[in-house]
């Protein structure tokens, strides 16, 4: 995350899960296996557990042939971690991969006072009907979105919803979605709209230039320099 920061990024986007003492800690799958040099779920580890893994230790860029950042120190970090290791007024859109996590992201964005930069997203409406009116931004559950874009398919008044913004991604189950009839739609009734995971340079310029707010890539400086030319 402090790579893309150094980019100049507008924002960060990572996945929250719950260590099994309690602690918001960000990973984007429930297990380690993937991703670490530890197994089985995220949540049945404590924190003191997972600190002691190995968070670069499966990332390779050549399928295989090197792994850049195994054994260079990285770990898991908190959710605390991040909010303070980043600018102040960095926005940042947060994923609830669990339910287990609502509360504590709730103690967490008000302990830190950000709720002006944060969006709280989560596939689970039941992660995030608990935060509706707490003061921060929320995301589409994948229900509201569906939901929405049944609406925007069919040119169907767009009634005020719950959230703000729009998280989804380009396709849902192999089938293409309509990205930007959908952020037409949404932009009626003024939410934004962010599309995960974009890498490919043509594909960013198309959607900013139609109406996409947001890109959320794992090549930010391609997608920056893509963007430098709009």
């Amino acid at each position: 995350m402090l790579q893309a920061v150094s980019l100049g990024v507008d924002g960060l986007e990572f996945d929250l899960h719950v260590s099994r003492d309690g602690m918001l800690v960000v990973m984007h799958d429930d297990t380690l296996d993937r991703t670490t040099s530890g197994k089985g779920p995220v949540a049945t580890h404590t924190l003191a557990e997972l600190r002691t893994l190995d968070a670069g230790a499966k990332f390779t860029p050549d399928h295989g042939r090197s792994y850049p950042y195994r054994g260079r120190g990285v770990g898991i970090p908190t959710f605390d971690e991040v909010v303070e290791s980043v600018p102040r007024d960095l926005p940042l859109i947060v994923e609830l991969k669990t339910s287990a996590a609502t509360a504590f992201i709730l103690s967490a964005i008000q302990r830190h006072n950000i709720a002006r930069r944060v969006i709280v997203a989560g596939f689970d409406s039941t992660s995030l009907w608990p935060l509706r009116g707490a003061g921060f931004a929320l995301g589409a559950s994948s229900g509201e979105a569906f939901a929405l874009l049944r609406r925007a398919i069919t040119w169907r008044r767009i009634k005020p919803q719950p959230f703000q913004a729009l998280c989804i991604p380009p396709t849902w189950n192999g089938l293409p979605l309509p990205l930007l009839a959908l952020a037409r739609a949404a932009k009626r009734a003024g939410i934004v709209t962010h599309v995960w995971t974009i890498n490919d340079p043509a594909d960013a310029l198309k959607l900013w230039r139609g109406g996409i707010q947001g890109i959320i890539s794992d090549d930010p400086g391609l997608m920056l320099a893509a963007r430098s030319g709009l």
